[in-house]
């Protein structure tokens, strides 16, 4: 990177914790947080916003407020978003907040928690 500001990521995705159902959200926190520290190893900033589905969250206002707290190089959209077809609404809204608040940066789709570094460095190099 040659003493230029590290690129800034930002992750946009569902809190494991807040998702409904009877599952155990540890295991998907848990890759999270090891997807995260990939980029860290990199030198590369990261950033998350996370939401529930629990009904608790403003997600525009959430998501707006993350887009415009940096100027981001890559913002990526985790794959709970894109792999339910009850969140196309969702995926929608958030694709496009993204190219209204953060018109330059590239978008970038996980398939999973373990791949997020993989996602945004494909648009990084």
């Amino acid at each position: 990177m040659n003493g230029a500001t590290p690129p800034r990521v930002l992750v946009v995705g569902l809190d494991p914790h807040r998702v409904p159902g009877p599952w155990d959200p540890e295991p998907v926190a848990d890759a999270i947080r090891a997807g995260l520290r990939t980029f860290a190893e990199h030198g590369i900033g990261v950033q998350t916003c996370l939401f529930g589905l629990d009904g608790g969250d403003d997600v525009r206002a959430l998501v707006t407020d993350a887009l415009r707290s940096h100027s981001w190089e890559c913002v990526t959209v985790g794959g709970g978003l894109r792999h339910s077809d009850d969140q196309v609404e969702l995926l929608e809204l958030i694709v496009n907040l993204i190219r209204q608040y953060a018109p330059t940066a590239a978008i970038a789709f996980n398939s999973n928690p373990a791949t997020t570094y993989e996602a945004a460095a494909r648009w990084l190099r």
